[in-house]
């Protein structure tokens, strides 16, 4: 029996203030809280809530035959609980059910993966804690920023534990071979890699409102259609959660589009399960080998839209500069700013290769976006530098002429 695995992905961007020069050593406080309270709250009204509301009535209308995954950062958990509880509070109720599955990811949404191991270690730790205490349950499956993988970083998570882990069904990783089966990693060979469904995935996240799209209106029984005639045995269909109300706003017929679907995939003789339910189901039909890293993001599918030029590179070697630092300073506010410093959009947002189109970031460009980001990591560094200058002991000198 095919088996059909829905992921949301669930990621709030915090907001960093434009932090001009002259505010250095005068303003510490780099986040723009009413923008962050803004985005929260408005995903939160037309996301966030009422596909929660959804999901929990087609749960009990099914009696346990619809299941659904969720990834969800640290940080997006940080900013529901100051802007948006009542989300965290319907998706404690989704996790009660036993129908769904959190998924492990970095705390931070970060790019740790490509630099450090020891902090992309600590922040799926980090992660894994804050899932257990949030939800009561302990993710299985993990699900790296963006998707990024690669043999090296399927190595890595592997270490930590999980067996099993989710990414991108890359064209040129993938070649001849469908991205509808369980894979072997190819250096821990125990551990199953799972593959997103790319053309499934965007044409419901990129084409369901799209008017000139061939195929619209997509119904839920077309999409099932295309699930059932697809080759392979598990169909992993993995989309920002934003799709629902926020790329595609409720008057487009996503919400109905949602509820119809369980009844057009079950009708036809498949199943849905979680991500953990259908590695456990269905065996790797071979090993997949993929030396460098792979993402979901745009045509290239690699991790370019982060790291393709050189001011995204200056900003993410200057900002894991600072670690051995913040590990110094060892405070929990100094703590909380590397971890937003982290997120994967700070880097996304100095992309130059937006010439003319939108990216979604609040600066006007790229440049805008890297000179904000430098100049807060500078005084961020000056800070640094200033608490481990006072806990430094007095000297010799000092200590005697004190004693005098």
């Amino acid at each position: 029996m095919k088996t059909v695995c829905l992921n949301f992905q669930v990621s709030l961007p915090m907001t960093l203030k434009r932090y001009r020069f002259f505010s250095m050593g005068l303003d510490h406080n780099y986040l723009d809280d009413t923008a962050n309270r803004y985005a929260t709250q408005r995903a939160a009204r037309m996301c966030y809530l009422p596909m929660n509301a959804l999901l929990m009535s087609i749960i009990k209308e099914q009696a346990g035959k619809f299941k659904v995954s969720f990834t969800i950062d640290g940080i997006t958990i940080e900013q529901l609980r100051a802007w948006a509880p009542e989300v965290l509070d319907s998706m404690k109720e989704l996790a009660k059910t036993g129908c769904v599955e959190f998924v492990g990811t970095t705390y931070s949404h970060s790019l740790a993966s490509l630099t450090d191991k020891s902090e992309f270690e600590k922040q799926a730790k980090a992660h894994k804690k804050a899932i257990e205490k949030e939800f009561g349950v302990s993710p299985k499956v993990f699900c790296n920023t963006e998707l990024i993988y690669s043999d090296g970083i399927g190595e890595m998570t592997a270490d930590m534990g999980y067996n099993t882990i989710l990414t991108e069904g890359a064209r040129h990783i993938l070649g001849w071979k469908s991205p509808n089966y369980v894979y072997a990693g190819a250096v821990n060979q125990r551990q199953k890699v799972m593959l997103r469904n790319y053309k499934l995935s965007d044409d419901l996240t990129f084409k369901f409102s799209c008017k000139e799209w061939n195929e619209w209106p997509l119904t839920a029984d077309k999409y099932a259609e295309w699930i059932e005639g697809s080759t392979g045995e598990t169909v992993n269909v993995c989309v920002d959660y934003s799709t629902f109300g926020l790329t595609n706003e409720a008057p487009s017929g996503i919400f109905e589009f949602v509820k119809a679907l369980p009844e057009a995939i079950i009708g036809r003789g498949m199943e849905f399960d979680t991500l953990e339910g259908s590695a456990t189901k269905h065996q790797p039909i071979g090993v997949l080998s993929c030396p460098h890293p792979i993402s979901w993001a745009d045509e290239e599918r690699d991790v370019t839209a982060w790291l393709g030029n050189e001011l995204q590179n200056e900003a993410f070697s200057k900002l894991y500069g600072l670690k051995a630092k913040v590990a110094k300073v060892n405070n929990p506010d100094f703590n909380f700013v590397w971890s937003f410093m982290q997120q994967a959009s700070n880097f996304y947002y100095m992309s130059s290769r937006w010439l003319g189109t939108s990216n979604g970031s609040p600066f006007d460009s790229s440049y805008d976006a890297f000179i904000n980001y430098m100049n807060i990591l500078s005084d961020f560094g000056l800070e640094l530098d200033a608490q481990i200058a006072a806990k430094k002991p007095a000297s010799r000198s000092k200590k005697a002429a004190a004693e005098k």
